[in-house]
């Protein structure tokens, strides 16, 4: 087994990937937001 030494990985690549992932997510609820916001206005 090949020896690990804790804090040694490089993070920068999952770091990007998680900010993406959360920048996608944050723009999903806002406009899933809005979107009720004029189907509540709109759908009376």
């Amino acid at each position: 087994m090949a020896d690990h030494e804790h804090g040694s990985m490089n993070t920068d690549t999952q770091e990007k990937t998680y900010n993406s992932f959360m920048n996608f997510v944050t723009k999903a609820v806002i406009a899933i937001i809005a979107f009720l916001v004029l189907l509540a206005i709109f759908a009376r």
